[in-house]
């Protein structure tokens, strides 16, 4: 098991990565540096534009090609993205071995364990490349059964 500081934020509900990104601002006036992975969200510029205003306490990256959501997308057009997205994750992996910074946040990535698209060797490599001075956090709607044992706190934001 490794040492990471795991959080995670799910549900069906709206708000989670908004949550997300009040971490990442509550960090970054703490004098953290943040980075920012954005997967299966579609290239939304106007979001993506606001969020570079952030910078550079708070960096986001979208390896997405796409303007669409990845459920959108054609069979063909996912298999394209499927690469961009394993680029997301050999970056995030990248981060967390160097140390790039205090807090890491994968937004929707738990969308991705649930469409298959990584194992859970994919996710233990992950989480081992850190030293665990660097906070994980997840977001999407199901929280992963593969995740669980990883995870220090999970927040479900419903519509109660």
């Amino acid at each position: 098991m490794c040492e990471q500081k795991v959080t995670v934020y799910c549900g069906e509900e709206k708000g989670k990565t908004i949550a997300a990104f009040g971490c990442a601002v509550q960090s970054a006036i703490q004098g953290d540096s943040v980075i920012i992975i954005q997967f299966l969200k579609g290239r939304r510029e106007g979001e993506l534009e606001f969020l570079r205003r952030l910078e550079p306490e708070v960096k986001v990256f979208r390896f997405a090609r796409s303007e669409k959501n990845f459920s959108e997308l054609s069979e063909e057009e996912q298999q394209e993205e499927k690469m961009n997205l394993r680029n997301g994750f050999n970056f995030a992996r990248k981060v967390l071995i160097t140390r790039e910074c205090s807090l890491l946040i994968l937004d929707e990535f738990l969308g991705l364990l649930d469409n298959h698209m990584f194992s859970k060797e994919d996710l233990d490599s992950l989480l081992s490349a850190g030293t665990g001075d660097t906070r994980i956090m997840f977001t999407g709607r199901t929280m992963n059964d593969m995740l669980r044992g990883y995870t220090e706190k999970i927040y479900e934001i419903s519509g109660n």
